[in-house]
């Protein structure tokens, strides 16, 4: 088992045990599996382009995509198709968004970081009540900013 697997597992226990103690809501695990789906796709165009000689992705994209939660996908894609895993400076930027993100994530799980999460996902509760009248569409908003438990930090 190579390194990007068990950071994935790892990832994904995380994500589940944030949810589970009541500090995240599910939003926040689609996001990184989203945003993962995104980045890998982006990774094998770009790899697709750069064997056919056609215009490619930008770094700042790919990068972009790493840190805002879609490094996991981007790192299961330079695995699968060995891409960006040679090139220093792309590899040491890569690096630095994902302790970034992960930066940003242990501070979701801070007094302060916490606080501004919940308010931030009531905020989108409220939008989309607003913007959508339909019961349903509503009781799956609530579901995925929802926290699980109290978990508030205090």
């Amino acid at each position: 088992m190579n390194y990007q697997v068990i950071i994935i597992i790892l990832v994904s226990l995380v994500l589940i045990t944030s949810y589970m103690l009541g500090f995240t809501p599910p939003l926040i695990g689609i996001i990184f599996l989203f945003v993962s789906l995104i980045a890998y796709l982006q990774y094998a165009k770009d790899k697709k382009a750069a064997k056919n000689g056609t215009w490619r992705v930008s770094e700042n994209t790919l990068h972009l995509l790493g840190l805002f939660c879609g490094w996991p996908g981007a790192l299961i894609a330079q695995q699968k198709f060995r891409h960006k895993t040679k090139k220093v400076s792309f590899r040491v930027v890569f690096w630095l968004t994902v302790i970034a993100n992960i930066g940003g994530f242990v501070w979701l799980h801070s007094h302060d970081g916490n606080v501004q999460l919940r308010k931030g996902m009531s905020e989108i509760e409220s939008y989309v009540a607003k913007q959508i009248d339909e019961k349903n569409i509503s009781v799956v908003i609530n579901l995925l900013t929802s926290f699980h438990g109290d978990g508030s930090v205090r």
